[in-house]
């Protein structure tokens, strides 16, 4: 049976993959709707990178929870 933290942590992870996920049909969409628009994709590439590194440092976290307790 999952803890509520753990529960918490296997949800946030979810939203997170989901939301790279719809980031990533955002530029897909956008390339083929308006063309190449290097800013945009910049844009969209930038909240991937940072979502992809929140995911990093919320298991980085677990990590130094774990060996704490």
């Amino acid at each position: 049976m999952l803890t509520q933290q753990s529960y918490f942590q296997n949800e946030l992870n979810k939203l997170i993959e989901a939301e790279i996920e719809r980031r990533k049909d955002n530029v897909i969409a956008a390339h083929q709707a308006v063309g190449f628009d290097f800013s945009a994709y910049k844009h969209q590439v930038g909240i991937i990178e940072g979502l992809r590194l929140a995911m990093s440092l919320i298991e980085d976290a677990e990590t130094i929870a774990k060996d704490h307790y």
